[in-house]
């Protein structure tokens, strides 16, 4: 490992680097997807749950930036650009009229973020992530009647079910 890194936070930052390559090449196929915005965060939720429980690279960089981020030392883009994904999509969504009017696009991505953040943390504390797949679900369940115009309430069941399935998906 010396060969190609200098030091263990080398290979640290070279995990992350990883994991958030992998995270944005998700975050930029699922804006390719030809359905709405709305239906884009969820897919993008329920993509970083799938990363996190079947890609070794994607557990381990989520895990080391949160090391890191306890003494300070942890990077912030990563999940800022993941928050900054998620304000455009709320932005399109609120055109589409699938948010409400009101619903602040920033504050709503930080939220998303946070929130997933929170559930996947607590699933692998309790489950090992064996549930994170339903718990984010419960999330959507929970936060899309109210932040959906009660006219695109009959939406929610459709919108809770998007996935994305990634091309190279056996």
């Amino acid at each position: 490992l010396y060969f190609h890194f200098r030091s263990k936070e080398d290979l640290a930052r070279f995990i992350i680097g990883e994991q958030h390559r992998i995270s944005i090449a998700s975050v930029e196929a699922i804006g390719r997807e030809q359905v709405s915005a709305i239906e884009q965060i969820v897919m993008l939720c329920h993509e970083m749950a799938r990363q996190i429980v079947n890609d070794p690279i994607v557990r381990a960089g989520i895990r080391i930036t949160l090391e890191l981020s306890a003494d300070d030392q942890g990077p912030a883009d990563p999940y800022l650009d993941w928050i900054n994904s998620c304000e455009m999509l709320a932005t399109r969504a609120v055109e589409q009229g699938d948010l409400l009017a009101d619903i602040d696009p920033p504050r709503l991505a930080r939220f998303v973020i946070g929130a997933f953040t929170g559930v996947q943390t607590v699933s692998q504390v309790l489950t090992q992530r064996t549930d994170l797949e339903q718990r984010v679900d419960d999330m959507w369940g929970f936060l899309l009647p109210g932040i959906m115009p009660a006219s695109r309430h009959q939406d929610i069941a459709r919108i809770r079910r998007a996935r994305w399935v990634p091309d190279d998906a056996d």
